[in-house]
């Protein structure tokens, strides 16, 4: 008898030690490091790899976001996964539910084998950099050897996983082929084409799946017929830009400077949104789970953003304000920023702003107000605003001042954005649904 009692007193000892060992860490719990340490070594990746344009950005932006939303569902008991729910992502890879996992583990290796596979697979010089965040990572969660094979296997199945639905997007591999040589613009004395010897950027674009059914299956804002005449709405369009950009003050300047984010000098219109959110993230100090949700969210918003704008771009081929000036009202005048390769209605800039305004003011609050030093390290000068949607409004309005956009399209490409990002607040990822 007394033996019975030592053997299962010892018994009971060594799962007591077992589960002081393989506690569950649930993602709530976690604070927001693992998640926001990968996004922002993206925005710095961004300028360093070769074709990263704006809408190849969205594009990544949307996948990692994805997967690290995914790579920590499991552990959230107050989260579901998007399997099912978004445009053909059917299945994915789950976790044994006999394994203890560590989940920031788990979404370390995830993010850094997603991250490499569309930064570093056609720019060696990234993997380096990602290796080394993984690597330190996972050093510093690393405590049971069991959990933390079991966690890295995980976290890596999901990645590999939500790369290959990525590659049947029509997006993959675009930043090898930003230019395609087989696009032919449209002919026409008020239609666009490209100056000098650009070509047309992404034209194909607009063809892409979208993560949510619909974002770019919808009727398209028509804009009004493109006359060079003095009489026509285009001419009063154009004649505005001319006028704004002879006159700028300082501060007009400066707000076209603020948001122009170039690609290959900075971390471009979607990785704006994506810097602004870290920002506040981090001040507000998000739990894991929040934080995920988050990104994925606005990931997934830009990236349909991009397809959507595109699609609408290269529907009309409505001309550049620099070509209806310089025919119609001064051959001599040039913007105040350079002008892209790709058609003018809707604003990019407009669209992804909205789409970012309207899931941030989901995640943070409808009169959230906020500083934005997005460019500090660049030695521009913060911008605070009162809400999301003022950040949107005087990101949009900026392509006027630089010369770029009419206003016309700022306006409508905001109306189509904040669409596009009430679809992805409107996403079903909690369990009890607010």
């Amino acid at each position: 008898m007394q033996q019975k009692i030592v053997k299962i007193l010892s018994l009971l000892i060594l799962f007591l030690t077992f589960q002081s060992g393989h506690s569950q860490k649930k993602v709530p719990q976690l604070n927001h490091e693992v998640a926001s340490r990968w996004f922002d070594l993206q925005l710095k990746l961004i300028p360093q790899t070769p074709g990263f344009t704006p809408p190849v950005v969205s594009r990544a932006l949307g996948y990692t976001g994805l997967t690290l939303y995914e790579s920590l569902v499991h552990g959230s008991p107050d989260y579901k996964s998007l399997v099912g729910v978004l445009q053909e992502f059917e299945k994915l890879p789950l976790p044994d539910k006999n394994q203890v996992y560590d989940w920031q583990i788990v979404a370390n290796n995830a993010q850094a084998l997603i991250v490499q596979e569309l930064y570093a697979a056609n720019h060696k010089e990234n993997k380096p950099k990602i290796l080394e965040l993984r690597d330190a990572l996972n050093a510093k969660f690393k405590d049971n050897e069991n959990t933390y094979k079991a966690s890295v296997k995980y976290g890596e199945e999901i990645a590999k996983a939500i790369f290959k639905y990525s590659k049947t997007d029509g997006g993959h591999h675009a930043e090898k082929n930003n230019f395609p040589k087989d696009f032919k613009s449209s002919p026409g004395s008020c239609m666009w084409t490209p100056v000098g010897n650009q070509m047309a950027l992404q034209p194909y674009w607009g063809t892409n799946r979208t993560f949510i059914k619909g974002n770019a299956d919808f009727e398209l804002p028509v804009p009004p017929r493109c006359e060079i005449g003095n009489s026509s709405l285009m001419f009063s369009q154009a004649l505005e830009v001319y006028s704004v950009g002879k006159n700028l003050n300082e501060e007009q300047k400066e707000i076209a400077l603020f948001w122009s984010d170039d690609a290959g000098k900075t971390f471009t219109p979607p990785g704006h949104g994506i810097s602004i959110a870290l920002q506040l993230i981090k001040k507000e100090n998000f739990d894991l789970a929040k934080t995920a949700e988050t990104l994925c969210r606005l990931g997934i918003a830009v990236n349909d953003a991009f397809v959507s704008c595109w699609k609408c771009k290269f529907r009309y081929n409505i001309l550049r304000p620099i070509s209806f000036i310089n025919t119609a009202i001064d051959p001599n005048w040039k913007p105040l920023l350079d002008t892209p390769p790709f058609p003018e209605y809707t604003s990019g800039h407009g669209t992804v702003s909205g789409a970012t305004a309207a899931v941030l003011s989901d995640m943070f609050g409808y009169n959230y107000r906020f500083t934005d030093f997005s460019h500090a390290e660049r030695g521009l000068k913060p911008r605070s605003f009162d809400t999301f949607f003022e950040f949107a409004q005087e990101a949009a309005l900026s392509r006027l001042y630089g010369g770029i956009h009419y206003r016309m399209s700022n306006e409508e490409g905001l109306k189509n954005g904040k669409r596009i990002g009430r679809s992805a607040c409107e996403l079903k990822l909690k369990m009890k649904q607010s």
